[in-house]
């Protein structure tokens, strides 16, 4: 395959109920809404990203990292540690954390410039703020 067209990349905003998963195209330019997971457990978690994985087989997986303002990690960035080496057991793929800080706040702010409320479907603010990792990861490879 050209390498042009080997940038294909996963994006995942983890929540301990709702994971935000976002993807790009082909070529690593534009980023998408895929899905929201609903997840009962660590195990649930993986097991859903696995077959993720395995159905659309990435370049890489790019974590959201919630770090705190002063650039140190959250109790969050340590729980996405312990999934991502978890993950790190079948999945050997390239993985990154992107600083992921106001992601949630900022698609609430494009869910609300479109005229829309968020009401009770916070799932669209999970998938839209996998879609904003995934744009700070792209942009950055860029």
């Amino acid at each position: 395959m050209n390498d042009q067209y080997d940038k294909e990349y996963l994006a995942i905003d983890y929540g301990s109920r709702r994971i935000g998963v976002a993807k790009s195209d082909p070529m690593g330019i534009i980023a998408s809404a895929l899905t929201t997971l609903e997840v009962k457990s660590q195990k649930d978690a993986l097991e859903k990203i696995r077959k993720l994985l395995d159905e659309y087989n990435p370049n890489a997986v790019i974590f959201g990292y919630p770090l705190l303002k002063s650039g140190d990690k959250s109790d969050k960035c340590i729980e996405i540690d312990k999934f991502i080496n978890k993950l790190q057991e079948t999945y050997t793929g390239k993985l990154y954390r992107v600083d992921e800080f106001a992601s949630s706040i900022e698609a609430t702010k494009i869910i609300h410039a479109h005229g829309q409320k968020v009401g009770k479907d916070k799932k669209r603010i999970d998938r839209l703020a996998a879609v904003i990792i995934l744009e700070r990861f792209l942009e950055e490879q860029q």
